[in-house]
């Protein structure tokens, strides 16, 4: 055996490291994108639903600081 190949084939010597092969892109970096993408969705949905119901709560107190005694939301007949 020439001294090149059996060099490829020992092990390697200490303080090299070990070559290993390259891997292709697997499936979990894909996966994990995904999952983030959907927190961040979650997120904006929440943020989304908070903001209103934040905003309706103002709008009442604002109006009840006012002295007025109607302050119900009245919904338009469809």
């Amino acid at each position: 055996m020439p001294e090149s190949e059996s060099k490829a084939t020992s092990k390697p010597e200490p303080g090299e490291k070990p070559r290993t092969p390259p891997r292709p892109p697997s499936a979990d970096n894909r996966r994990g994108a995904i999952a983030g993408l959907i927190i961040a969705i979650v997120i904006l949905g929440v943020g989304w639903w908070l903001a209103r119901d934040l905003t309706s709560a103002s709008k009442m107190q604002d109006c009840l600081m006012s002295g007025r005694t109607n302050c119900n939301v009245i919904e338009p007949a469809r």
